[in-house]
């Protein structure tokens, strides 16, 4: 390592662990989000392709026209010497991540720099305080903790921009390329056969376990989607727009309570995720109003949870509303599971076929999560309210 300046540069070990990895993505993720550098999509775009060419080992073979095909989206007959996006962008992206980390940046534990001459990205990881370790104070497990929940989060957002960028090399190497069964078809078929713009929704919760949940099932329904739908966008709970609910297909993920605009759809719901369990708000002859989560503080027992899936229409019954909910990681995860899995898939159709072999259009299901180290190991089925669909409900309204 090179101690100059101060710092210490990272010279990137490709066989290093999995969290030097992690935390360098999520570095690239914090400064592509940051709201006050203000970067343009294309620029955020770019960074975020840099980076991952970069970590891979494969930024010194890149050439501009590549860049312009791969990030920019050129067709074939882009000519980088009659037009200078590809040159224009990297300089100004050179001079943003400057800007950065002599403002908001001056503190982030990682250092991004994209030298002159060059579409390699460096990342020079900080000297930390050279104080021995009997005179610091142990991390605590919860905030080593939250700190790779929240890099996972980020590597999730990494991760979906770079299925977009890649669409054709993700269907054919991705586990979600598998075959799309009947059932799976159906459950899907208002999304995928629909010409609305998809809109993926990362939920953004305040708690370190369910922001890792909803970054886990964004990773595997960007493996899911990536062959079937390579024009999505992504965005954060935070940034939906209403016209977005209005005129999009949009598949929430994670903990939807207090989000305003799915809140402002005027649906009957059934049931209704609240912070310590499941709200079965029209209860049927023996059923529970409320099942809480039953969750352990030691991790080496196994943890009951609940997930709720909804499949509800949009605004005035423009567009399909898919929201896959948990308070924790595993049940983010299995509902994700349970719309993405073939053998679930199948045993959810069975249970939501009515006698007369019809799926409902619009549902939502409550489903019981058993997990272990925060993974669902058993996904079983306990109820489902068939939803009515938007004219019902607006007449129900009147």
């Amino acid at each position: 390592m090179d101690q100059s300046r101060g710092r210490t540069r990272l010279w990137y070990d490709f066989g290093a662990m999995a969290l030097e990895e992690v935390s360098i993505r999520a570095q690239v993720s914090r400064i592509a989000q940051n709201k006050s550098l203000r970067l343009s999509e294309g620029q955020a775009r770019l960074l975020s392709y840099l980076a991952e060419k970069s970590i891979a080992g494969e930024a010194d073979e890149l050439k501009e026209y590549v860049v312009g095909i791969d990030a920019f989206g050129k067709p074939p007959s882009y000519d980088p010497r009659q037009e200078s996006v590809v040159r224009t962008q990297v300089a100004r992206l050179r001079q943003k991540l400057t800007d950065y980390y002599h403002t908001e940046g001056i503190n982030d534990p990682i250092l991004v720099d994209l030298p002159k001459g060059g579409f390699k990205v460096n990342f020079e990881e900080r000297l930390v305080s050279s104080a021995p370790p009997e005179a610091e104070p142990s991390t605590p497990a919860w905030r080593r903790r939250e700190t790779l929940l929240a890099a996972c989060l980020a590597l999730a957002v990494i991760a979906a921009v770079y299925i977009t960028i890649h669409p054709v090399r993700a269907a054919r190497t991705g586990p979600g390329a598998a075959v799309l069964t009947p059932e799976l078809e159906q459950l899907w078929r208002p999304i995928l056969n629909s010409n609305r713009p998809l809109v993926v929704c990362v939920a953004t919760p305040a708690s370190g376990s369910s922001a890792a949940g909803t970054a886990s099932g964004a990773f595997l329904l960007g493996q899911f989607l990536a062959p079937r739908r390579q024009h999505a966008l992504l965005t954060r709970g935070d940034l939906l727009s209403l016209p977005e609910i209005m005129m999009d297909n949009v598949v929430f993920i994670g903990p939807s309570a207090g989000n305003r605009q799915l809140d402002a759809i005027p649906i009957d719901r059934q049931v209704a995720l609240e912070p310590e369990g499941i709200r079965n708000l029209n209860p049927r002859p023996g059923e529970p109003a409320f099942l809480p989560d039953h969750i352990s503080h030691n991790p080496q027992e196994v943890e009951e949870s609940l997930a709720l899936i909804s499949h509800t229409p949009g605004i005035n019954g423009n567009g399909e509303i898919i929201s896959l909910s948990g308070n924790q990681i595993s049940s983010v995860m299995a509902a994700v599971e349970a719309l993405t899995e073939p053998t679930l898939a199948r045993t959810l159709v069975a249970k939501l076929r009515a006698a007369n072999g019809v799926l409902p259009r619009y549902y939502q299901v409550v489903l019981k999560v058993k997990s272990m180290d925060d993974m669902p190991v058993e996904i079983s089925y306990v109820f489902h309210r068939e939803l009515a669909g938007p004219q019902l409900a607006s007449a129900a309204g009147n």
